[in-house]
């Protein structure tokens, strides 16, 4: 069996990171776990739900650490390796760390796939972790009834310039790097409603690597006061969290929120999965939407895979900060503003 012939879709139920746990579900599993009081030098945990962990070496050292994989979300091999291996890179981009090295996790139907689709992930993930300047280092593997590929990324970052999802200022504005509707796009590749030539938008922003810091002068960096990564909680649930975090409420131009030409054809067309149903429940009661249509209501919580960074930066800087970002992400795009703390963590207009 080569690796053409299969459409690596068709095997799963879910794919991407719309196959997350749904955050009301997962936040009543974790407080039901007693963790390890916490070390001084750990300096971000997941108590904020954070994109990373933070631990403090020394004075210009820590560590950032994470882990993320999931099932297949594209039908080509090396298309799947790359596009997870970007998404769990991003986390430490999120933070503002460099990665360095990068484990794999692959559980795989010996039984049914031929090598050469491992192989190709594999590949595919090799690729981007050199593009990051990364090593992949090993990983483990397992014989398992259904494809799940993902990676442990740690890397580096000065304690002093650690972005983190706590620490927006009333005043900044709000960025979004890349645009929204992988998850309704690849819904359509799924149900074989598209194939991924019709999708070729999304595909290369999911394989685009998260590296918006080399796109920034040092000024540029200090100027982010807060960060996090839209993934499979939606643009919705991801900035709902930040706002949480930073005690502040954002208030999002919706119509200024980037999207794929193709985004709002598939969501007209239902091509929906779980995750938005479940990232609506999970922000219902603290985001305000009642001036959104059913379409824009979709588009915010349509779950991302490998999407884009969300930053609040100094609104000093904010026009010398997109035009940086572009130099890389094209549709990086002022969305919004932050606000003090209001009766919604998050206002769509």
């Amino acid at each position: 069996m080569s690796s053409e012939k299969i459409a690596l879709t068709q095997t799963v139920q879910k794919g991407g990171c719309a196959a997350k746990v749904a955050a009301p579900e997962l936040r009543r599993i974790l407080q039901q776990v007693r963790f390890p009081a916490a070390h001084p030098a750990l300096l971000v945990d997941g108590g904020l739900f954070d994109d990373a962990a933070i631990y403090k070496i020394n004075e210009e050292i820590a560590l950032v650490q994470t882990l993320d994989f999931f099932t297949p979300i594209v039908d080509t091999p090396k298309l799947f390796g790359e596009i997870a291996a970007a998404n769990a890179l991003s986390d430490v981009y999120a933070m503002g760390g460099k990665p360095t090295t990068a484990m794999g996790i692959l559980a795989f139907p010996l039984a049914t796939m031929s090598e050469n689709i491992i192989i190709d992930i594999l590949q595919g993930a090799s690729d981007k972790i050199a593009e990051a300047g990364a090593n992949f280092v090993g990983g483990h593997s397992i014989d398992d009834d259904t494809l799940k590929f993902g990676l442990s990324v740690t890397g580096f970052v000065n304690p002093s310039q650690v972005w983190t999802n706590a620490g927006a200022k009333i005043g900044d504005h709000l960025m979004l790097t890349k645009a929204l509707g992988t998850g309704t796009m690849t819904a359509s590749l799924k149900r074989q409603q598209s194939q991924e030539e019709d999708i070729m938008e999304a595909l290369h922003s999911m394989v685009t690597v998260n590296n918006a810091i080399d796109c920034m002068t040092p000024d540029l960096q200090a100027a982010v006061h807060a960060a996090t990564d839209i993934t499979g909680f939606g643009f919705s649930g991801h900035s709902m969290q930040l706002a949480n975090a930073s005690q502040v409420t954002l208030r999002i131009q919706t119509e200024k929120l980037p999207r794929f030409t193709k985004t709002f054809f598939c969501l007209e067309n239902s091509f929906l999965t779980k995750a938005h149903r479940t990232n609506a429940e999970y922000t219902i009661s603290n985001i305000d939407v009642s001036n959104l249509d059913n379409l824009y209501r979709l588009l915010i919580h349509d779950p991302q895979t490998s999407g884009g960074l969300l930053l609040s930066v100094s609104s000093e800087v904010s026009h010398a900060m997109i035009q940086a970002l572009r130099t890389k992400f094209k549709s990086a795009e002022i969305i919004g503003e932050v606000l003090p703390r209001q009766d919604k963590a998050v206002v769509f207009e």
